[in-house]
């Protein structure tokens, strides 16, 4: 049951605006050449795992990004920006890459519940949320585990500590992995009844810090380190304070797209171990490169993006173990429509 002062968005949004979303995605169809070259080369184990299979032409593929990036974060983009990805999926049939920028997990749910988003990486209190109210998605892997937030003040607000907050209003955005860590954050503090929380996205906190309208937000990688940066802001509290507050990134794939391409996440999965192992060669242009993404300097997203995050293994134990604390935590609380087994979630 929903209670007074915390929230966490529905899975659906306003279908329009979801499909507006979609249509603002780019298409790469430049690699189609590149991609038949690479398939006439030796086969990689993902090739070799599914040879006989044929994906569809176009490719749908969702993300969360802050300044609409046609790059995805991470390192899926440092193979799509090397090629690699579309060399490799180029394999298997696909010739189109719709690149999807959403600003918000919602509004991504509501896109692959539409039939826009094939295939979507975003953070697990919005993919869990989406699942608890009938999304049919499956979790093909758990992207990156352990992401902090920031909860930072206006210098000069008075506010020191999370109990400052009392009587006050904060705000983060809405269904995302930071409004887990505010909500829990509060419960902790026993000020969940106490506080009042609104939607913002991350662009609109910091003019609602200076103009007073807030006294705190909870910000996500890249943003946080990049106001504190500026001058004139504070933290008070970080979810790596918290481990079981920590955010996950999640990749979903329609269960739609899935039946008719049963071999799709062993390939997607390989592509993407592919990546991280290289990226991890060549960490600085990685970093160069997540930098050019998101819009933040190299050392912003160094802070923000620590590489041990993202695991090469698809499902690791322990970003397991956060994600299913992370479910637990929202049905308990009342945030998460139903209750459902992780493991049926977990495509195999």
């Amino acid at each position: 049951m929903k209670k007074k002062g915390t929230w966490l968005l529905p899975a659906a949004l306003i279908l329009s605006t979801a499909l507006g979303l979609a249509g603002c995605g780019k298409t790469d169809t430049k690699t189609a050449a590149a991609s038949g070259a690479a398939a006439s080369g030796a086969a990689s184990p993902a090739a070799a795992a599914a040879t006989a299979a044929k994906f569809p032409e176009k490719l749908n593929i969702g993300y969360i990004s802050a300044n609409n990036s046609q790059t995805i974060t991470g390192p899926e983009g440092w193979a799509q920006e090397q090629g690699k990805l579309q060399q490799e999926l180029g394999k298997y049939g696909v010739k189109e890459f719709k690149y999807i920028p959403f600003p918000n997990g919602p509004n991504l749910n509501e896109a692959m519940t539409a039939g826009q988003v094939d295939i979507g990486i975003y953070g697990d209190t919005p993919a869990i949320n989406g699942r608890s109210a009938g999304l049919k998605g499956r979790l093909i892997n758990i992207s990156q585990s352990g992401m902090n937030a920031w909860l930072v003040t206006k210098e000069g607000s008075g506010i020191s500590s999370v109990a400052d907050l009392k009587g006050k209003k904060v705000a983060t955005s809405q269904g995302s992995y930071m409004n887990r860590y505010l909500v829990g954050l509060l419960k902790e503090q026993g000020l969940d009844k106490d506080v009042k929380l609104v939607h913002l996205l991350p662009p609109d906190g910091e003019a609602a810090l200076a103009r007073g309208e807030i006294a705190a937000y909870a910000y996500p990688s890249g943003s946080g380190p990049a106001i504190l940066k500026k001058g004139g802001y504070t933290v008070i509290d970080e979810a790596k304070k918290h481990p079981a507050l920590r955010g996950s990134s999640v990749t979903v794939v329609r269960e739609a797209y899935l039946k008719d391409n049963p071999e799709f996440p062993k390939v997607w999965n390989q592509l993407r171990k592919d990546a991280i192992a290289d990226a991890k060669k060549n960490v600085e242009p990685f970093y160069q490169l997540l930098a050019k993404t998101t819009g933040f300097s190299v050392e912003v997203v160094k802070e923000s993006y620590p590489f041990d995050q993202w695991k090469e293994e698809d499902l690791a134990p322990d970003a397991i173990q956060l994600v299913e604390g992370t479910k637990a935590w929202l049905v308990q609380e009342g945030l998460a429509k139903k209750d459902f087994a992780l493991d049926e979630w977990i495509y195999k």
